[in-house]
């Protein structure tokens, strides 16, 4: 990353105070977390369809939450526990997803990060993803490039050909999305038959740094969670990844706006027309854009 500038409103450090401080905050967490994890938590259900919360996931938020409002005392903040903290206006939101990845957490898997970002009118500026396990963060500002722990991350994955066994794809969606969802079932099966390997990680925010690296091919959210998706789809953009609604359409990242506008498809521009072709059901049968079975086909 740049040194932290003296004037950080100076057009040519657009943001970067604010991605230093995202990056320490979130780097504090994980040090936390690490010296926590595996053995020295406590968990509790939340909400009605699995999901649970642990001290980590309030600990770490602190820290994060405190260290934005000491820097940034008049911005707004969404927290993934906490909820909206304040601000008074300005367009600047925080978002703070402490520990993405509290299912693995509980039962001993270390598959998590903390996730970081500002939006500004609704659109994401900044994005880091912070890996305890490994120390690793990964972060962007919105037109600054993609950077990583070997510095700036390439637009491309060099002389990596295709699998015939087809691409490596992760997938998320929404907690509030049910299990015998029709629409949700169909596109997965069909990505599934279509793809190498489907992995659900429980953390969308390290599936976003895997694919802004180049280690998968692309990335597909049915109704996904606000918290966590525009510090991802930031990151990934800046890396050179294309990112669009279910049916094609520019995808903004934005945390706004009803869940069912946060359905994606991602990937790198050359193979992106595959994976829409996939989750469109290579031939429009799948019910990608909406919770209802698909109508009958006409007659002829």
């Amino acid at each position: 990353m740049s040194p932290n500038p003296t004037h950080p409103s100076e057009p040519t450090a657009r943001y970067t105070y604010e991605c230093r401080t995202a990056v320490a905050a979130a780097e504090e967490a994980g040090a936390l977390l690490r010296s926590r994890f595996p053995d020295r938590l406590t968990a509790r259900p939340k909400g009605e369809r699995g999901d649970v919360v642990t001290d980590l996931d309030l600990l770490a938020e602190r820290i994060v939450v405190d260290r934005i409002r000491e820097r940034f005392p008049h911005d707004a903040i969404l927290a993934e526990e906490s909820g909206e903290l304040g601000g008074d206006g300005g367009g600047r939101t925080w978002l703070v997803d402490p520990l993405d990845g509290s299912n693995n957490v509980v039962i001993g898997l270390p598959v998590y990060v903390v996730g970081v970002a500002l939006c500004v009118d609704g659109a994401p500026v900044v994005g880091v993803v912070h890996e305890p396990v490994s120390g690793r963060t990964w972060s962007a500002r919105s037109g600054g490039g993609a950077f990583g722990p070997g510095g700036r991350l390439p637009a491309a994955v060099a002389d990596r050909p295709p699998s015939p066994a087809g691409p490596v794809l992760a997938w998320t969606q929404g907690h509030a999305v049910r299990r015998d969802d029709p629409a949700v079932r169909a596109l997965r099966h069909t990505l599934e038959l279509g793809s190498r390997r489907l992995l659900q990680l429980w953390a969308p925010l390290l599936a976003w740094a895997m694919l802004a690296r180049g280690d998968i091919d692309g990335f597909v959210g049915y109704r996904a969670e606000a918290i966590d998706l525009p510090a991802g789809a930031l990151l990934a953009r800046e890396a050179g990844v294309a990112v669009r609604h279910l049916d094609g359409r520019e995808f903004g990242g934005g945390f706004r706006g009803p869940d069912t506008e946060r359905s994606f498809v991602a990937g790198r521009p050359e193979v992106l027309p595959r994976l829409l072709e996939l989750a469109a059901g290579a031939g429009g049968t799948v019910p990608v854009l909406s919770p209802s079975p698909p109508a009958p086909p006409p007659t002829p």
